[in-house]
């Protein structure tokens, strides 16, 4: 009826003012207080939080397409976690029999595109529970109170979904926690600080009732930053760490989104696993996308392992680009990435894959390693070698042009935060350290004394195999690939040279 009402007022209200005009009544004082009215009753409903239960509200509060713990690849431990604290949902007889007390929040923490959205979506099937999803950004606005208000709302709407749905239970799920559960600076006059107590007030159950029963599952990737109110026992009771996939759970997550795409026998999903190591469930969807669209440029009915490869140098450093440089930045970019080459396969014999000079995304040339094992504990050693792979590029630029480049930017970032790696892990002659009771100076000192060391060890590698600098350079140059065989075969050389 009130859309019925709406359509008579706006179709009738032209017709009143234009009657009014012609027989001779001023209309100007009435039009402006209309406008007035109108931006009055505007601006109410926008601080009642009207606009949160417009249509993007319904759309959200929606139920979610069907997902299942199934359809999520890898995360084995986060989910078994996740489904033994949602039994706590589902099995009422052995609660009370046990006399526990219900769970009021999940927090699931972890890197951006590991999959949490998507386990609170499996969780609302799991427990046959009322969906409802907000972003934290949603409960913050210019006006004071509409956080609150639309916190309350969410709150008030989940349980009238479950009764009317006849549902036991409601989970809510906010996406990005820390914008509205960061932590507090002593003041509560601020909108967060109300939004956030409004949660915490709505947690406590202080207004609710025991059925249904509303479970909140939050997520983020700052736990760090969220208030120590909204962590303790009772507010959130599990905190679940879903993290970047293992070798087997990439595996996993790839042959899921391979299931609707055409691949070719010799396509070998393992290789592809090892070489994504460090990828999130999001970056690995992306590579099996980006190969799909890679073969339809070809114009061809089956994905090869070439598409799949390429595909995972463009999610990793972006997409070719055509960039024209000159000949003096092309020879110092193939002889900055042949620097790098050596220094690792010196290191670690068998890692180059590829020596690359095309642009890609910012980078103007790369070097792509062969697949490693999943390595989560790092050695000094190790450590060390990886800053001279780092350091290989600037090091050789020096060795043929006297200086460095822009282009060693990047790699100095690498080298400094493996150096800060080895400080905060006892592994320098500072020993075991706190960052707070070691001076800057300090700091700064064995920072100096490390990359110095190391630097020193890098051009003393790269000096003794200055023939293969020689010999790569041309073919680098004119065929823009130089393939882990090829690097190698040129590297025994020089070594068989030097013996003789």
């Amino acid at each position: 009826m009130s859309k019925i009402y709406k359509e008579l007022f706006i179709g009738i209200t032209p017709v009143v003012f234009i009657f009014l005009y012609f027989i001779g009544i001023d209309m100007m004082p009435l039009v402006f207080m209309t406008v007035i009215l109108t931006t009055i009753f505007l601006m109410t409903r926008m601080r009642a939080g009207g606009g949160f239960r417009g249509s993007d509200r319904k759309a959200k509060s929606a139920s979610p397409s069907y997902m299942t713990f199934d359809d999520i690849g890898g995360q084995l431990r986060a989910k078994g976690e996740l489904k033994e604290a949602l039994d706590f949902l589902i099995k009422h007889a052995d609660i009370q029999k046990l006399g526990i007390r219900p769970l009021k929040g999940i927090l699931l923490t972890g890197p951006p595109g590991t999959g949490k959205t998507l386990m609170a979506k499996a969780a609302a099937h799991y427990t046959n529970s009322v969906f409802m999803a907000a972003a934290g950004s949603e409960f913050v606005e210019m006006y004071v109170g509409v956080g609150a208000s639309r916190i309350r709302d969410m709150f008030k709407e989940a349980r009238a979904r479950a009764v009317k749905e006849n549902k036991e239970s409601a989970i809510l799920f906010i996406d990005e926690i820390d914008v509205i559960g960061g932590k507090r600076d002593g003041g509560q006059h601020r909108e967060y600080d109300q939004t956030l107590n409004q949660l915490l007030t709505e947690m406590d159950g202080i207004h609710t009732s025991e059925s249904p029963r509303v479970l909140i599952i939050a997520a983020t990737n700052r736990k760090e930053m969220l208030d120590s109110a909204l962590l303790r026992p009772g507010r959130f009771d599990r905190h679940i760490e879903v993290d970047l996939p293992d070798k087997k759970g990439r595996l996993h997550i790839l042959n899921i989104h391979a299931k609707n795409k055409p691949l070719a026998k010799e396509v070998n999903m393992e290789q592809i696993a090892q070489e994504t190591f460090h990828f999130s469930g999001a970056q690995l969807e992306s590579v099996m996308n980006e190969a799909a669209i890679y073969a339809m440029r070809e114009e061809l009915s089956l994905i090869e392992q070439r598409h799949l490869s390429q595909a995972v140098d463009k999610v990793m450093m972006g997409e070719k680009t055509d960039r024209e440089s000159t000949k003096e930045e092309r020879d110092r970019v193939a002889l900055h990435e042949l620097g790098h080459a050596i220094a690792a396969e010196v290191v670690r014999p068998g890692s180059v894959s590829q020596v690359a000079l095309s642009p890609r995304g910012k980078a103007l040339g790369y070097v792509r390693h062969n697949p490693q094992q999943d390595q989560y504990l790092y050695t000094k050693k190790h450590l060390e070698d990886q800053i001279m792979i780092a350091l290989g590029g600037a090091v050789a630029e020096e060795m043929f042009y006297g200086g460095r480049s822009t282009g060693s930017r990047n790699d100095f970032e690498q080298a400094l935060h493996l150096v800060r790696t080895m400080m905060d892990s006892g592994l320098t002659n500072l020993g075991i350290i706190d960052r707070e009771m070691v001076t800057k100076e300090e700091l700064m000192k064995e920072n100096a004394a490390i990359l110095q060391q190391l630097t020193e060890r890098t051009r003393e590698t790269l000096e003794s195999h200055r023939a293969v600098f020689e010999q790569s350079l041309h073919i680098l140059i004119k065929e823009e690939v130089l393939s882990g065989d090829q690097f190698r075969a040129l590297l025994e050389q020089s070594r068989l040279v030097q013996i003789a």
